[in-house]
C-alpha cells in the first residue's frame, strides 16, 4: 500500500480501494458496526499451554508468566499474521488499520466503588511473547497508580462535571467527529474502542465468558472476552471421558471486515498458537504453518 497518504485515506487507516463486490456493498447496506455482529464461542484444551507456562516459570521464578499474556499474545500474532482481522469500517468505506494495538480494562482494586482505568498496548510486528508481557505489566502498574490517569481518562473526568447541555453539544461534536476519523489523539489516546483488540478477562472476577457488544463509537471491530480456567469433560472417539483444564473464549467481530472462511482460518492459527505457545517467542511476523 506504501506510506503515502491518499484522497478518503484517515491518519488512523488506509482505505481498501480493492475489495469484493460482497465487502464493497456491506458497508452500504449495513451501515453500523452493533447490527454487524458474529459471535464465536471456542473452548480451548489447555493442557500442553498450561503445562508450557510451569516449565517456563520453572526456569525464571522471578518473571511469572501468566494465562492471559499467552492468550493475548497468540492473538495479536493471529492479527500480524491475518491482517483483515486489523480492518475497520467507517461507512461506506473499509480501512485497514495503521498499527496494532490490544485494549483492556483494569479495576484499580477488587472493590465495588473502585475505577476503572484503560490499559492500551501498542504492538510491533516485531514484538514476542517476552515483549507482550513486559508492555501489559507496565500498563496494569500505570492503571493502578491514581496518580497517574491517561489523557482519555482526564478528557472524560472534565466532561462529566460539566453541565448537562454543554455535555450534549459535546457528544454531539464529538460523535461528528468519530465518523469522520478527525477525533483528537489526546481524546482518545487509551480509548479501548479505537484498539485492533479489546479484550475483558472476565475470569479475573469469576465470570465465565460471555458477548460483548461492538460499539459504533470509535473503529473496534474485535472484542474477546476470557472465561474461568475450569475442568471440563472431553470425550474421544469410543466415547470415553476424559477431565482437562480448558477455558472458554466468546468473539464478537464485524462481519463486514472478512468473510467466514478468513475468521475461521484465524481460529485454527490462534488454537495452534495456544497448542505450541513456544512459537510467540519468536517475532510475530514470522509465518507460522497451519
Amino acid at each position: 500500500m506504501g506510506d503515502k497518504r491518499r484522497w478518503g485515506d484517515r491518519k488512523d487507516g488506509v482505505k481498501l480501494r480493492k475489495l469484493d463486490s460482497m465487502h464493497y456493498i456491506m458497508p452500504l447496506i449495513f451501515p453500523k458496526r452493533c447490527e454487524s455482529e458474529i459471535y464465536v464461542h471456542e473452548r480451548i484444551n489447555l493442557t500442553k499451554t498450561n503445562s508450557y507456562i510451569r516449565e517456563k516459570n520453572a526456569e525464571k521464578p522471578e518473571i511469572n508468566y501468566s494465562l492471559l499474556q499467552i492468550i493475548t499474545a497468540a492473538m495479536l500474532k493471529t492479527i500480524v499474521l491475518r491482517p483483515q482481522l486489523n480492518r475497520f469500517v467507517a461507512s461506506p468505506n473499509i480501512y485497514q488499520r495503521k498499527g496494532l494495538s490490544a485494549a483492556f480494562i483494569v479495576k484499580t482494586s477488587h472493590t465495588d466503588d473502585a475505577e476503572e482505568a484503560m490499559a492500551f498496548v501498542e504492538v510491533e510486528e516485531t514484538d514476542t511473547l517476552d515483549i507482550i508481557k513486559r508492555k501489559i505489566a507496565e500498563q496494569i502498574e500505570a492503571c493502578k497508580d491514581e496518580g497517574n490517569k491517561d489523557s482519555s481518562q482526564k478528557a472524560m473526568d472534565f466532561v462529566a462535571v460539566l453541565p448537562a447541555f454543554i455535555r450534549r453539544f459535546i457528544g454531539f461534536v464529538v460523535r461528528s467527529l468519530d465518523r469522520r476519523g478527525k477525533i483528537p489523539k489526546f481524546m482518545i489516546a487509551n480509548d479501548p474502542h479505537y484498539a485492533s483488540l479489546f479484550i475483558s478477562q472476565l475470569g479475573s472476577i469469576k465470570l465465565d465468558a460471555a458477548y460483548h457488544h461492538l460499539t459504533d463509537w470509535g473503529t473496534n471491530s474485535f472484542f474477546m472476552t476470557i472465561g474461568q480456567k475450569k475442568m471440563r469433560p472431553y470425550h474421544d472417539a469410543l466415547g470415553n471421558v476424559t477431565m482437562k483444564s480448558s477455558i472458554d473464549l466468546g468473539f464478537t467481530v464485524d462481519e463486514r471486515i472478512a468473510d467466514g472462511f478468513y475468521f475461521a482460518r484465524c481460529l485454527k492459527l490462534f488454537k495452534k498458537l495456544l497448542e505450541h505457545p513456544e512459537l510467540l517467542e519468536k517475532p510475530f511476523n514470522e509465518e507460522v504453518v497451519f
